[in-house]
């Protein structure tokens, strides 16, 4: 073992306001599609721009299309994986840990993490886009139409060209300040604002980066290049 990924694993064995930032390398292991590898569900469209299928125009101009490849984004058979576990562990351990995902899948919180910031939202917070009355997500997969009054159901998650939750930006703001370590997993760390949130961090603290990819930040950080469940795993 290298004395560098040691000290990393110390670090977080160690720290007192323990902050993960996740993205879809954590939840490829329990069998849910990233976007962008050769195998991602952007790929496989075979679009040029597939970010459209994602965008608040195509909700509005193209529902069905919209509809179909959500669709796809749900995975009901995954389980929490090792990483997933261990997070929810941690914040048992030590009262401070919080993890802000990208993830839309509810991974970290079938697990038991409790604090927990979706940063981009949740496939299973459905809700109508004409009554907003909130629908059970397996409702949503059986018809996109609400029974109700008729308008068209969608989840609530943070599509192109849309917004971000002001109180997802302000918690995460806040996590990250009192953070004295922040480790980044699973993710290339290139969507923004997300990225941008590593700029809310404290001086002092410090940044571990956990992934396969070379990751680079305007910040000082440790870099494990590295499966995340082998490392999780010694933690």
């Amino acid at each position: 073992m290298t004395n560098l990924r040691q000290q990393a694993l110390d670090s977080i064995r160690q720290a007192n306001h323990l902050v993960f930032l996740t993205g879809a390398g954590v939840s490829t292991p329990s069998g849910v599609p990233d976007y962008r590898s050769l195998s991602g569900v952007y790929t496989k469209t075979g679009m040029a721009q597939p970010e459209y299928l994602l965008s608040h125009t195509c909700f509005l101009r193209e529902q069905d299309l919209f509809y179909q490849f959500v669709k796809q984004l749900y995975h009901p058979q995954a389980r929490p994986n090792s990483v997933h576990l261990k997070m929810a562990q941690l914040e048992k351990e030590k009262p401070d840990t919080w993890v802000i995902s990208q993830n839309i899948d509810q991974l970290h919180r079938k697990a038991g993490s409790q604090q927990v910031v979706d940063f981009h939202g949740s496939l299973y917070d459905v809700y109508c886009s004409k009554c907003y009355q909130q629908v059970d997500a397996w409702t949503y997969l059986e018809d996109n139409q609400h029974a109700g009054c008729g308008g068209i159901l969608r989840p609530n998650i943070v599509l192109y060209e849309e917004g971000l939750e002001e109180m997802a930006i302000y918690q995460s703001q806040q996590v990250l300040k009192a953070a004295d370590v922040i480790v980044i997993a699973g993710t290339s760390f290139k969507v923004s604002p997300f990225c941008q949130l590593i700029y809310y961090k404290s001086p002092d603290s410090q940044v571990i980066v956990v992934n396969q990819d070379d990751v680079y930040l305007s910040v000082p950080y440790t870099m494990i290049q590295e499966d995340v469940v082998s490392f999780f795993k010694d933690i």
